[in-house]
């Protein structure tokens, strides 16, 4: 409580250093607008040569670890920043000094409940890497095998909770002084925060979560997952495998090997998108510290993944807006955005179609009216959100990590080949998406995994439908129902189970029929 309110004096200490109370001058009330000259006036020395994006930055960066982490988040929401805020956002790095190596030793002994001498072979005192979360040790194993050692900071929780407490505080205050900030619903944006942060603390999730990518891409020569050393990991702990390779904005560095650059971008992006349209699971955190090039076969180079403490997921029905919309741009079909956007529910019910599809139209058209590989993702998104805040957009937490690492991806893969065409590149992962969902082998394996748990509730009478199923799925939906009404009565009868069974797959197959495309049915009849 004592560090709490020991806090906000700081933090009112450097809003006031940086003259961040000009960003609240758009509210006209007297009273709070007086306020705010009068506080500004007294402060105006203040910070004299930056800009106010530079301002905001640079509270952040003295605020400390917890609020860069809350300005790395909020580089993405467009909806809410002024853009030249969110570019100098963007530049925010998430570097402290280390903690004392002999202090991780200590860590490490309280956690594995023996000294790290007889854990490790040999254990460097000095990190190798320090963030605000945790810094990373080289070691040795007692096989030999070289490891490094991630090490939570300590008493990083409590300082996490302390700093996440003070900002609902601020958020509560600003939305008492400022009701037109309501829209903006700052405080989910906090919540959001929260889970991200105290999710990166439990470093047994971390590894999960490497195990899980390294399984996913077991097969693949695109990338190189480090093996997680389960024995030795802790909440607090993470061992795994030691790799080595060049960073992938060492642009000199690569060229000097003689990487593939071309193939190298295409990789890179073909990674992001196969994680979140093939899985479903994706890594959230790809910045250039994050992913390294092998020093390996340059001319077939394989990206090398590290730092497993951020990771996202899409939900089916997220999946299937995201790559519709994306797909429908790259057609220029502003309808089907359109259609897609009121659909998902990301906007209310009672939006015009046809307005929003004209307000979309307005705004992208001269922005697609170019050659598709000089089309900026995030100036798309950016212009969408635009034109989506007259239109009463809603915030999609779920989202937000989709969108961070989206604008982080095209920056990295444009820098290392300005040339690529990331809308080509990503359309083949996408049509493979968009054919699976109606391939027939597909549909198959999908009714073969889920035919017994669907016939178990069917049985059960407690099978239920989604609420936001788009037009085509309605009659599904009658279908289905149509059949579990059948079920039961006949189970009052007390007819055959077999009779039943044959109702269900019957019904399955009807429903099979039903989502294939008319191309798809008229391929299979030839």
């Amino acid at each position: 409580m004592l560090n709490k309110i020991f806090r906000i004096p700081i933090i009112i200490f450097v809003i006031l250093k940086y003259r961040l109370v000009e960003l609240f001058f758009f509210e006209k009330r007297a009273k709070t607008f007086n306020f705010l000259k009068v506080i500004n006036f007294f402060t105006g020395c203040l910070a004299p040569d930056l800009t106010r994006g530079e301002r905001v930055r640079k509270a952040c960066e003295e605020l400390g670890p917890i609020f860069i982490k809350f300005g790395q988040l909020l580089s993405t929401r467009l909806d809410i920043l002024p853009v030249d805020i969110a570019k100098e956002l963007v530049k925010l790095q998430d570097k402290v000094p280390p903690f004392s190596g002999d202090k991780a030793k200590k860590i490490i002994q309280e956690a594995c409940c023996t000294s790290a001498n007889s854990v490790f072979l040999e254990f460097d005192i000095v990190p190798i890497a320090s963030a605000s979360i945790a810094q990373v040790h080289p070691a040795k194993l007692q096989n030999g095998q070289e490891v490094v050692v991630k090490v939570l900071r300590p008493n990083i929780e409590r300082q996490v909770r302390n700093d996440i407490a003070v900002m609902y505080g601020i958020v509560k205050l600003i939305k008492l002084c400022f009701p037109s900030l309501h829209r903006l619903r700052l405080s989910e944006v906090i919540l959001e925060l929260k889970k991200t942060l105290l999710n990166e603390l439990d470093l047994m999730r971390e590894g999960a979560h490497g195990s899980k990518l390294r399984r996913n891409f077991s097969t693949s020569k695109l990338l190189y997952v480090p093996e997680i050393y389960w024995p030795l990991t802790r909440k607090n702990i993470l061992v795994m495998e030691r790799v080595y390779g060049i960073s992938i904005t060492d642009i000199d560095a690569l060229k000097k090997l003689g990487i593939n650059m071309k193939l190298l971008a295409k990789r890179y992006v073909d990674f992001f998108f196969t994680q979140a349209f093939r899985d479903q699971f994706f890594h959230a955190d790809m910045h250039p510290g994050n992913i390294w090039v092998s020093k390996f076969f340059p001319e077939n180079p394989t990206l090398i993944v590290l730092d497993f403490g951020i990771m996202g997921s899409l939900a089916s029905v997220d999946q299937r807006y995201l790559a519709e919309n994306i797909l429908a741009f790259t057609k220029r079909d502003y309808r089907k955005v359109a259609v897609l956007h009121v659909e998902s529910g990301w906007m209310p019910k009672h939006i015009s179609v046809d307005e929003l599809e004209s307000a979309i139209c307005c705004v992208c058209e001269p922005i697609f009216n170019r050659p598709l590989k000089e089309i900026s993702f995030e100036k798309t998104v950016g212009a969408l959100i635009e034109v989506t805040k007259q239109f009463e957009m809603r915030l999609q937490p779920q989202l937000m990590l989709f969108q961070k690492t989206l604008v982080t991806v095209e920056g990295v893969s444009r820098q290392l080949y300005p040339d690529l065409d990331l809308w080509e590149t990503i359309r083949p992962i996408l049509e493979r998406w968009a054919f699976n969902r109606v391939n027939p082998k597909v549909l198959a394996e999908n009714i073969r995994v889920k035919a017994l748990d669907w016939i178990t509730e069917l049985v059960g009478g407690q099978i239920s439908f989604p609420t936001n199923l788009s037009t085509k799925e309605v009659s599904i939906v009658k279908t289905l129902t149509s059949i579990k009404n059948t079920n039961r009565q006949l189970l009052i009868k007390g007819r055959n189970i077999s009779f039943i069974l044959g109702t269900v797959l019957g019904g399955l197959l009807m429903m099979v029929v039903v989502l294939l495309q008319p191309d798809i049915v008229n391929f299979l009849n030839c």
